[in-house]
């Protein structure tokens, strides 16, 4: 009866009816649609690479070294004589993975501090906050650089922790504050009120209503980390062979652009649709979920 007086579960169910209206504009949709055919081929990339041709990346001939495209290989040849359409389609699986790791790895340790930080508050607020400062006085790319030069093996997953331990103070301040202005909202304090425990109250009344902008940000971030990757990847200090990505694609095609624009040509197109998508989906999250549209 207690429960029912207070309806602490109505901004909840609100809430879910937000991201029904949400997700059903075309603005979402098409780059949402996109996105997800770019985890298909990430999760299935066999079956997309051998749509043309033996679609193994690894099955080269180096007498094909450079040509371009033909019937059965569309993307052509690299500089081994390597099918470039499969080692785009399998490129796709390590660049996402990077991006996605990346992001959730940011994401938990993100919720994790500025939910503490923002209902807590005193000095476990203090601590966090100076810890989030000292990692945000080092710039994301060179710090990444310093970390990632000392690691002697740079895979999806290390490359990914690296790139998460100077990504997630961004997201705990935007948690922190978030947190902070939903923790002392009327159905917040009616469910205190009834003695829930902390626990209960942050995972069913808070969190729930406090990371729409935070996934928002968590969007974006995924493009802004598939491109961080590429860019290590292309100097050299992210991913290294046997991976196959976009980045380490873009890297062998430098010397050969003029010659053979297609090795170029193919990576980049992907990373930009994928890059493209992301920041459209979240630019639109963004929009959709701004009060001051809405109003």
């Amino acid at each position: 009866m207690t429960e029912a007086l207070f309806d602490t579960t109505a901004p909840a169910r609100s809430g879910r009816g937000m991201w029904v209206r949400i997700l059903r504009r075309p603005s979402v949709i098409i780059p949402l649609a996109a996105l997800g055919l770019l985890l298909l081929i990430a999760l299935l990339p066999a079956f997309f690479a051998g749509l043309f041709g033996n679609g193994d990346p690894r099955v080269c001939d180096l007498s094909r070294s450079i040509d371009g495209p033909e019937p059965g290989h569309p993307f052509g040849f690299d500089v081994q004589g390597c099918d470039v359409y499969a080692n785009v389609i399998y490129g796709t699986q390590s660049s996402i993975a990077v991006g996605v790791l990346t992001t959730v790895l940011s994401l938990l340790v993100a919720v994790v501090l500025g939910t503490i930080a923002g209902t807590r508050g005193g000095w476990a607020d203090s601590v966090i906050s100076r810890l989030t400062d000292i990692f945000l006085g080092f710039p994301f790319l060179l710090g990444a650089i310093v970390v990632l030069n000392s690691v002697s093996e740079r895979t999806v997953f290390s490359v990914s922790l690296v790139l998460a331990m100077f990504s997630w103070p961004l997201l705990a301040r935007l948690v922190r504050s978030s947190v902070r202005g939903i923790t002392n909202s009327e159905y917040v304090l009616a469910a205190r009120t009834m003695g829930l425990s902390w626990w209960r109250v942050v995972t069913r009344y808070i969190l729930p209503n406090a990371l729409a902008p935070v996934i928002v940000v968590a969007t974006i971030m995924i493009g802004s980390v598939i491109v961080s990757e590429s860019t290590l990847t292309y100097l050299g200090i992210g991913l290294e062979s046997p991976a196959i990505s976009w980045g380490l694609q873009l890297a062998s095609a430098q010397s050969k652009f003029q010659l053979a624009p297609h090795l170029l040509l193919f990576p980049s197109i992907f990373l930009a649709v994928t890059v493209l998508s992301v920041i459209v989906l979240g630019d639109s999250l963004r929009a959709a979920l701004d009060p001051r549209r809405n109003t």
